[in-house]
């Protein structure tokens, strides 16, 4: 009986975990998710990384595919970012852009209303235009690194979300992501992303000792990403 019930709260947390993690897609992707999905928001910016690697890793194949079908690499790059806005809904390009906008306005009581007015300014349009031209050229310069890469790209830039969440406060109680702030409420709670990530980070370099330089340098800028 001890052993069965065991077996059970094991298999409860399991579920607990999956539903929690279709929760973090539906949440920060646009990847569809089935409506009869029991989903778990609660929880979801703990899970962010594993998204981000998820999103790394189809973004990889697609690469790998177009790579396969003769695609120059510069087209490639520039169809793979693209596909990495349409999967993520723009969610953070977006709010890159809302935050250049923001901080174009001298007056701080000002800030937020335009950051929350769905019209784009001159300054956000201009941010969006030079993130995407640097992701571009970022991948065109990888060669061969593709596959490495994006996946610990994507993962460290959202692992940086979860630090900002710990770290500064939440301008709107009432958003949307509020309840960001009650599943991580200090820096302890980003430790397990952290491992994850620089455990993968290390992985490849035993062997090859040229990925040392890749691995330092996605460490060192995951570790100071912004959200």
């Amino acid at each position: 009986m001890r052993l069965s019930g065991q077996i059970w709260r094991s298999f409860q947390k399991i579920v607990r975990f999956l539903s929690s993690l279709a929760a973090a897609i539906a949440f920060y992707t646009c990847i569809p998710i089935p409506l009869a999905w029991k989903l778990e928001f609660q929880n979801v910016a703990r899970l962010v990384p594993l998204v981000g690697l998820m999103i790394g890793g189809i973004l990889a194949l697609l690469n790998q595919g177009l790579h396969l079908l003769g695609m120059p690499d510069l087209t490639r790059s520039a169809v793979v970012v693209i596909v990495w806005v349409a999967i993520t809904g723009g969610l953070h390009l977006d709010g890159a852009m809302d935050t250049a906008d923001g901080l174009a306005v001298l007056d701080r009581q000002r800030r937020l209303q335009v950051m929350a007015d769905s019209a784009t300014g001159a300054f956000g349009a201009m941010a969006a235009i030079a993130i995407l031209l640097l992701k571009v050229a970022a991948l065109n310069d990888l060669n061969s690194w593709h596959w490495f890469a994006l996946p610990l790209a994507a993962g460290w830039g959202r692992w940086g979300q979860q630090v900002a969440i710990a770290r500064y406060p939440y301008l709107k109680p009432t958003g949307k992501g509020a309840f960001h702030k009650a599943a991580i409420r200090s820096l302890k709670d980003v430790v397990p992303g952290l491992c994850l990530l620089v455990g993968l980070s290390l992985t490849p370099t035993f062997w090859n000792f040229d990925l040392w330089v890749v691995t330092v340098y996605s460490v060192a800028a995951g570790g100071r990403s912004p959200p």
